[in-house]
């Protein structure tokens, strides 16, 4: 007949295979673990201690018994103390009296109220054939119980974590090859057809394409010049998808619009406790690309200080997280894109000569709307039926209405277009939509001038009479101009309130600032604000 003892164990071992099979979460499964084994066999504590490669120490990653802070301090090297001597060894450790051994270190701290009551058994956790961790209980000495009993049990145990760990990491590792699948094939879905109108009929077009296909089968480094509007961003997932590159992550990420202190996080991850907030470790884009390609929008304002690690990663493909001496290696492709003139940012020591090569090896220039005009027919036609598809109407241009908009210059060319027909197409209670009713959308904007730049004197003189800027304008980019006005007026001319207002980061308003030449206007703006 079996012991009272043995049936516990038996009951034990029967919860914890239940306890993994439920959980996927690992930390939550191992929490589980030494849960049961305190309910079941009255062990006072106990810790699941891993082997960190990237730090090369133990940690402990799951604990019962211990508080959080009391859990952080576990963490221990391979030559140190009788945790490190487990691991090493890959034999199991037991302490009858924990207080009476130099080897034990109670690094922890929780063991200081009851340590000659306590006696510690550790076992190694080992998978094929190699320690990945050890599995430690604190138990109150007892006679009655064969310790070799207890050990051959944690044995058993350990097995179990060890296997589970095994296949939690195969989990983790088919799920996220899933979500790299799911996500290229849900943009793949999305995206059918509409390469179509972006390439277009025009001889600029069709030398674009043209080049397109010859470079997306190669593993060369692209760069995208052009103005902002003009396709940048699809013509970069045309490559993509053109390439072998295809089934696997298109990772997009713009320079410009992330603040310059967060930029190192995202583009190359950090681990746990590298700043303050970094709860855990996390990947940065290139670990998301792997095998994959990431399209850099807005180069040209990529930082000096990140030029240089950017370009070790064209160069070696290696790099570090935050906060980890681990060189880490991936295999991407680099697509770049900037509406800036490289090459002269290179002359006024804003951007490094080596980098300018490294990103230029196969440039292509997408022509602005203006230069390519027989692509703008078939581009309204496309938009219009797109939208009118959205909202569930049916509407058309007049002849009128067409003409006026073939001749217009559209400043913020393609992703201008697409962004005035839709709003023309929410706006129009009727089904035909006339010169007429285009017109206010394309009059002029009182405050630019025909380079777009505002006039300071102009708004100065709307600054003395607190009118507030006409509302027409030439194009959307105007219009942001005029909208960025009015909310640093609304906030006093301080430029983080502003942002805020518009949801921006104050780098992106830094950014509009410069690019609409703002920066005498807010000097006008708060020069009366004192004077008033």
């Amino acid at each position: 007949m079996r012991s009272p003892i043995h049936i516990l164990k038996f009951s034990a071992l029967l919860a914890i295979c239940e306890t993994m099979e439920q959980a996927l979460d690992l930390e939550a499964a191992l929490d589980g673990v030494l849960c049961m084994l305190s309910e079941k066999l009255s062990m006072q504590r106990a810790t699941v201690t891993l082997y960190d490669p990237e730090i090369q120490q133990l940690a402990i990653n799951a604990s019962y018994g211990l508080t959080l802070e009391e859990k952080r301090r576990g963490v221990y090297r391979l030559d140190e103390g009788v945790t490190g001597k487990i691991f090493r060894s890959s034999e199991p450790f037991y302490v009858p009296d924990i207080s009476n051994n130099p080897l034990f270190l109670d690094k922890t701290g929780a063991r200081k109220l009851q340590r000659r009551m306590t006696s510690f058994i550790g076992v190694p956790i080992v998978l094929h054939g190699d320690p990945i961790g050890v599995l430690n209980v604190d138990r109150v000495f007892d006679d009655h119980i064969s310790i070799e009993e207890d050990i051959d049990f944690l044995k058993i145990v350990a097995t179990l974590i060890g296997q589970f760990l095994s296949l939690n990491k195969k989990v983790m590792e088919r799920e996220a090859v899933f979500k790299r699948e799911n996500a290229s094939l849900r943009y793949q879905i999305s995206q059918q057809n509409k390469g179509l109108f972006i390439v277009g009929k025009s001889p600029a077009m069709m030398e674009v394409q043209r080049q397109m296909e010859r470079v997306s089968p190669t593993r060369a480094t692209v760069l995208l010049l052009g103005e902002s509007g003009v396709g940048k961003t699809l013509i970069a997932r045309i490559i993509h998808d053109l390439s072998d590159r295809k089934g696997h992550p298109f990772v997009k990420i713009n320079c410009a619009s992330i603040p310059e202190n967060l930029l190192e996080a995202e583009f190359f991850g950090y681990e746990k406790g590298a700043f303050t907030g970094a709860a855990s470790s996390r990947q940065g884009r290139f670990e998301e690309a792997d095998c994959g390609t990431i399209f850099m929008d807005e180069i040209g304002e990529l930082p000096l200080n990140l030029q240089a690690k950017l370009l070790r990663v064209l160069q070696e493909k290696e790099f570090e997280r935050l906060g980890s001496n681990k060189t880490r290696t991936v295999d991407i492709r680099i697509i770049a894109a900037t509406n800036k003139d490289l090459a002269k940012l290179v002359e006024q020591n804003e951007f490094r000569l080596d980098l300018y090569y490294r990103l230029n090896i196969f440039p292509i220039v997408i022509p602005a709307l203006c230069e390519r005009r027989e692509d703008v027919t078939g581009l309204l036609n496309h938009f219009l039926r797109k939208a009118a598809n959205n909202y569930g109407r049916t509407v058309s241009l007049t002849a009128g209405a067409l003409d006026a908009l073939i001749q217009y210059d559209w400043p913020g060319n393609v992703r201008e277009m697409e962004n005035l027909i839709e709003r023309l197409v929410i706006m129009s209670d009727s089904d035909y939509i006339s010169f007429e009713f285009i017109a206010p959308f394309l009059g002029s904007l009182a405050v630019a001038s025909e380079t777009g730049v505002v006039e300071v004197a102009d708004v100065s003189q709307k600054l003395e009479t607190n009118e507030s800027l006409p509302p027409q304008h030439t194009s959307l980019q105007k219009l942001e101009q005029h909208e960025i006005i009015q909310a640093l007026r609304s906030n006093d001319w301080i430029q983080y309130k502003a942002a805020a207002t518009l949801g921006l980061t104050p780098r992106q308003m830094g950014y509009r600032v410069k690019r609409y030449h703002l920066e005498e206007v807010i000097a006008v703006g708060r020069a009366r604000l004192r004077n008033k």
